[in-house]
């Protein structure tokens, strides 16, 4: 290789980098600040000569205030962004597949862990950067995020972009009974409690009273899904705040009222840069459910032990692989 082959391929080396960090770093100023940025936007422009159009549009979203129960508005453009292949190459990101999901069937699968800002599940599901459909042809995924960000006028066209829908009970029954077969519903059981536990090779999931997504599979006949993110508690340093302290009164009283929890992370560098740590998610395979309007409290206890058992068979099948030692164990609580 010539001198300015050398000179060429480092000049595309330290762009390619730099445009990476701006993706990843646009992501997390999207997930953390987009929201308070929509409404102070709204509220400005309302003190304005332009408030006609805040109004109208508010006007509009009432109108279209149910939009998100019933599929939303997932846009192929935004899923394929650029800007998500480079948020992938960054830690680097890799979705695995271990066996098929039937076109013809209506899944939920469930994410684990949280992690700090579920990056994993956001790249895996709500993009195409790690090439869901490529791997899963006919199924669609949906990862269903707190429904009160569809509250937030322009940031929910952004979420209803990628794919995002309330993880409320209409639209699950929108998603698992009007919208044909072939439909990936993702969860990331653990929610806001989880992410609380979000440390460096630490693997702890919240799942031993986490039963409403069973109850769900049961009521419209769709197999469950353990997904596992390898890596996904790595990428930030979380501060914890000791039980009793003032920190700590404030995530919970936060979590009690917003139903989520604030969590105090630093980065590698430029305080939320993440750590280039890869972030391997991995599907098992499908646990077939029956259909069952009205299940019974054991029929629920029945599957979501069925469940807990193959997460743990799947956690431990993959973590050599994924970076971890045999001796490492999935704790459930």
């Amino acid at each position: 290789m010539g001198v300015d082959e050398i000179v060429i391929s480092l000049v595309k080396t330290q762009r390619t980098e730099f445009l990476e960090n701006i993706s990843v770093l646009q992501w997390i100023w999207s997930f953390l600040l987009l929201g308070p940025v929509c409404i102070g936007l709204m509220v400005y422009l309302l003190l304005t000569s332009l408030w006609p159009l805040p109004v109208l549009y508010l006007i509009w979203q009432l109108t279209d205030w149910h939009t998100p129960e019933r599929g939303g508005r997932r846009s192929s453009f935004v899923r394929n962004w650029k800007v998500w292949k480079y948020v992938r190459d960054y830690f680097p990101m890799k979705l695995v597949k271990t066996a098929e999901l039937n076109p013809n069937e209506n899944y939920i699968l469930g994410c684990h862990p949280h992690g700090v800002l579920s990056i994993g599940a956001f790249a895996s599901f709500s993009t195409e950067a790690c090439g869901f459909m490529d791997l899963f042809p006919g199924v669609r995924s949906c990862l269903c995020i707190l429904g009160g960000l569809f509250k937030i006028p322009l940031y929910r066209e952004y979420a209803m972009a990628t794919g995002c829908c309330p993880v409320s009970k209409p639209s699950l029954k929108h998603l698992l009974s009007n919208s044909g077969q072939g439909n990936a519903v993702v969860i990331v059981i653990g929610g806001a409690a989880e992410s609380l536990l979000s440390l460096p090779g630490v693997n702890t999931v919240v799942m031993k009273q986490r039963k409403g997504f069973v109850r769900v599979a049961l009521e419209f006949g769709a197999n469950l899904v353990p997904v596992y993110s390898y890596g996904e508690n790595n990428i930030f340093r979380q501060v914890i705040f000791s039980e009793g302290s003032v920190g700590w009164r404030f995530q919970q009283l936060f979590k009690k009222i917003m139903s989520f929890s604030p969590c105090l992370f630093v980065g590698e560098h430029w305080f939320w840069m993440p750590y280039h740590c890869p972030v391997t998610t991995v599907v098992g395979s499908p646990i077939p459910v029956p259909k069952r309007p009205s299940p019974t409290q054991e029929e629920v206890d029945h599957y979501h032990g069925l469940y807990m058992e193959s997460l743990v068979k799947l956690f431990n099948e993959h973590k050599a692989s994924c970076g971890l030692s045999d001796s490492h164990e999935l704790q459930i609580v």
